[in-house]
């Protein structure tokens, strides 16, 4: 009767029903859907899809930055004519020239800008949705220490560097531009220090909060491990040429990419990281295209007798390779973030 008792007690108890945790990354944003590829489980084959799609959506972008930029060159061409007219004015031909400069300018940089602070925007909303998912998944095999330490380090820095981004470098990216064009036109060495000033302190802002972070994750032992130093190397070459300003800091941490490229098995990581390449890769290709084309026309500017052209069409190019530092940065800080993640769950 005790055996019968017993075997009845576990059977019920093996009748209960037993569910496993499903941990499933958030969907990509709306305007990035039609982006994101048929199968998220390889990371190699989605980022080749996403930069297809991204490369398609550049044609009409690459036709408007280079129209701007062939506008740029007329205005340098018909100034340096007027220049070598007999009895011509200088300062007014430059006050001229400096004013039709800058109204094509601040219509290609107002929308940069705008793109810029978009981009961040969405990477920092989605790594909201998708840190919490990753650092449970994490815990639940065993790695609760880290995960917090992760999580809290990684969601901090976010906070502070997309706050950073939309209410103090933003607003300084229009100050620089304003400096740049005030002294095309009037050349005082004042004004001129204060924009060399103004881009400084941008760029002190993003690689001290990135030096940090970057020292955080070796602190925290995130970044650990061997691997081959070729590899190294060459990830730290590419990312550090790539990314303007802030290359070199976060080529540091390329370790940590190159560690978890053979651990990329977990499909909420996989899917997150292809999200964020999808949100982040379009505008920063979109801004390197305005980038190269702005230091291409300030070299060809360059050859004609109009020097304040050619610095002002300088001064613009490095605003957009300061925008390209601030994409750059929040959407490598979450992939490194991302991929750490998935380095802890093995």
């Amino acid at each position: 009767m005790r055996k019968a008792v017993i075997l009845i007690v576990l059977v019920l108890l093996l009748s209960i029903p037993v569910t496993a945790m499903d941990y499933s990354a958030p969907p990509a944003p709306e305007d990035v859907e039609d982006m994101m590829p048929a199968d998220t489980e390889s990371f190699g084959e989605g980022l080749w899809s996403i930069l297809k799609a991204a490369v398609t959506k550049l044609a009409p972008e690459l036709a408007a930055a280079a129209g701007s930029c062939l506008a740029l060159l007329a205005v340098v061409i018909v100034a340096s004519l007027l220049n070598a007219m007999p009895g011509s004015s200088k300062k007014v031909i430059c006050f001229v020239s400096t004013l039709a400069l800058s109204a094509i300018l601040l219509g290609q940089a107002n929308t940069m800008v705008n793109l810029c602070a978009r981009t961040v925007g969405e990477i920092s909303d989605y790594s909201k949705l998708l840190l919490p998912v990753m650092t449970a998944a994490l815990a639940s095999q065993g790695g609760a220490t880290g995960a917090a330490a992760l999580y809290a380090g990684t969601a901090a820095f976010d906070a502070v560097l997309s706050t950073l981004i939309a209410k103090v470098l933003v607003p300084l990216v229009y100050v620089f531009l304003a400096l740049g064009v005030a002294v095309s036109v009037s050349s005082e060495e004042l004004l001129k220090k204060l924009r060399d000033f103004v881009k400084w302190l941008m760029s002190w802002g993003l690689k001290t909060v990135l030096y940090i972070f970057t020292g955080y994750l070796a602190i925290t032992g995130v970044i650990t491990g061997t691997v081959d130093a070729t590899a190294v190397k060459a990830a730290k070459l590419t990312i550090s040429g790539v990314v303007p300003v802030v290359g070199g800091i976060l080529s540091d941490a390329s370790e940590a990419v190159i560690l978890s490229a053979g651990v990329m098995k977990n499909a909420v990581g996989i899917y997150g990281l292809l999200v964020i390449l999808a949100i982040w890769i379009a505008p920063f290709l979109q801004l390197g295209i305005q980038f190269l084309l702005l230091k291409l026309t300030a070299a060809l500017s360059g050859v004609f007798d109009v020097k304040q052209a050619s610095n002002l069409i300088e001064d613009f190019s490095s605003a957009m390779g300061l925008l390209l530092a601030m994409t750059g940065t929040v959407s490598l800080l979450m992939f490194i973030s991302t991929v750490c993640f998935m380095k802890g769950m093995g």
